[in-house]
């Protein structure tokens, strides 16, 4: 069952090297300025387990992962974010701001690493108690210029999905075009946003896509 709280809850996802990060920084920036209470979270990550579970899964000198393990330990990690901090967030009628949610799990390990995805719809929903977000918007670009842009920033915060040898482009490809068609699935929540231009066009194009939750 799809729940919805008096809150907004709006995620970004989007391939590596999109820019949701900072992107999701700048519209909390923008909300907060509206007067809103806002929570500005991500995944996996958010809470104290969800830490943990970031470093198990993106460390780049793990070994032993596969689609499915991957899947169920984000998504461990996401029950505890779900109860924890967005629920008690949208009770308050706050807006919830995540870099990535549970659509992740289904452009990385379904469309990319072959899991179910029927299977991980049931993983997500039990998780999250099938709690969707009000507005998803896709931040988009050629795989080939994210993978490049992560890679030419610090090794030490490249995950396992972007190291190079880890995954290679046509892992990337796959996932990328899941994004395309979790949105297409759902024109009603989600909104695409060209994130090959500059920040500041980014960030007016997102606000653009979210715009008409706060009567702009």
């Amino acid at each position: 069952m799809t729940t919805r709280s008096s809150g907004l809850f709006i995620t970004l996802e989007g391939p590596d090297g999109a820019g949701k990060s900072s992107q999701a920084a700048l519209l909390a920036e923008r909300v907060r300025g509206l007067g809103r209470d806002v929570v500005l979270t991500r995944e996996p990550g958010g809470t104290e387990l969800g830490e943990k579970v970031r470093l198990l899964l993106l460390e780049t000198s793990g070994t032993g992962h596969d689609g499915l393990s991957d899947a169920l330990l984000f998504n461990a990690a996401r029950r505890r974010h779900t109860i924890e901090v967005i629920r008690p967030a949208l009770e308050r009628r706050a807006v919830v701001i995540c870099d990535r949610y549970s659509d992740s799990t289904l452009a990385y390990q379904g469309y990319g690493d072959g899991v179910s995805l029927d299977l991980l719809r049931v993983i997500t929903g039990a998780a999250t108690d099938g709690l969707v977000p009000t507005r998803t918007v896709l931040v988009d670009l050629p795989v080939a210029e994210g993978l490049a842009r992560r890679r030419s920033g610090a090794s030490t915060e490249l995950t396992r999905f972007e190291a190079a040898g880890e995954h290679d482009q046509a892992f990337h490809e796959r996932v990328r075009a899941g994004f395309f068609e979790l949105a297409a699935m759902d024109a009603v929540r989600w909104r695409v946003v060209d994130g090959s231009r500059d920040r500041d066009t980014v960030a007016a194009a997102i606000w653009a896509a979210v715009a008409d939750l706060f009567g702009a």
